[in-house]
């Protein structure tokens, strides 16, 4: 609950009303003063993707700019076109110094491991632990889809003592958690910036052809999406499930045919979609189905 508490405190900042948001999330008054209240992921990601969308900053309050709400899509965009991980990390550093000065971020490699920092030239004042936490979750959660693999961290670090929350940080950085450290970061074998990506720029969700296509505005197909509790991410998602469920019934073609079709890059991330989706693999489920 301290990182929707931290959201509430964007919301102050623009003068703007929180409540609706914190609805649609089913996070109640009561919930938010409780200092030891949890919430689930989905309702994390409902009042940060309201929040994004009602402020029109995707940084949540955290800098002294808004970062307008596709900032991060702009920058995932210039980095996926890289060769390898190295040269597409190096990249969203550089980008993300267009969006803000506030924080700044670097990478290197030093005997083998990688190093992922956050400078901070600017005091972030009370939402400098979410602003800290949420930017190496992105940058994390970027390089683990640009080469469709998850990446173990060796280390985490924060620079700052461990909150009464601490216990969630495993969860979000499995690894050794450093608290009091230096600076913000984190740490993992280098040997995973020589990877060539596996996404390219066909793979991304792109709001604005879906927009052109029911021919209404970014801006309004998001609002839509909004109102009826939905993202876009969760939509795409839905159809290729119902994609592969069809090929699998109705098709003879090959699992890795299938898991590219429906815009997989590799037959072993479509079997860890399909098992979450189903409980089964594709060939588990096809031979089911088929008795």
């Amino acid at each position: 609950m301290a990182f929707v508490r931290a959201i509430v405190l964007g919301y102050e900042k623009y003068g703007i009303d929180p409540s609706a948001a914190l609805r649609q999330a089913q996070i109640t008054p009561s919930q938010l003063r409780r200092p030891d209240a949890r919430i689930t992921a989905a309702q994390m990601e409902l009042i940060s993707g309201a929040a994004m969308q009602q402020l029109d900053d995707e940084a949540l309050g955290w800098f002294s700019r808004r970062l307008p709400w596709g900032s991060y899509g702009m920058v995932c965009r210039a980095s996926i076109t890289a060769p390898d991980l190295g040269v597409a990390l190096k990249r969203w550093c550089r980008h993300h110094r267009l969006l803000t000065d506030d924080i700044v971020l670097s990478l290197e490699f030093r005997g083998g491991t990688a190093h992922y920092t956050i400078a901070e030239p600017r005091a972030l004042g009370a939402m400098r632990e979410f602003c800290l936490v949420t930017s190496l979750r992105f940058v994390h959660g970027f390089a683990c889809w640009a080469i469709d693999s998850r990446i173990p961290l060796r280390e985490a670090s924060f620079p700052f003592a461990a909150p009464p929350h601490h216990g969630v940080y495993p969860l979000l950085f499995p690894g050794r958690i450093v608290f009091d450290a230096a600076q913000a970061g984190f740490s993992f074998d280098a040997q995973y910036l020589a990877l060539p990506l596996r996404r390219d720029a066909a793979t991304l969700v792109s709001a604005e052809a879906l927009a052109d296509a029911l021919h209404v505005s970014t801006r309004t197909l998001h609002r839509q999406l909004h109102e009826e509790g939905a993202a876009l991410q969760q939509l795409k998602d839905e159809a290729r499930r119902e994609q592969a469920l069809d090929q699998l019934c109705r098709s003879t073609r090959a699992v890795k045919q299938i898991a590219r079709a429906v815009g997989f890059a590799s037959e072993k991330s479509f079997a860890r979609a399909f098992r979450q989706w189903t409980g089964e693999s594709p060939s588990e489920y096809r031979r089911k189905v088929g008795e």
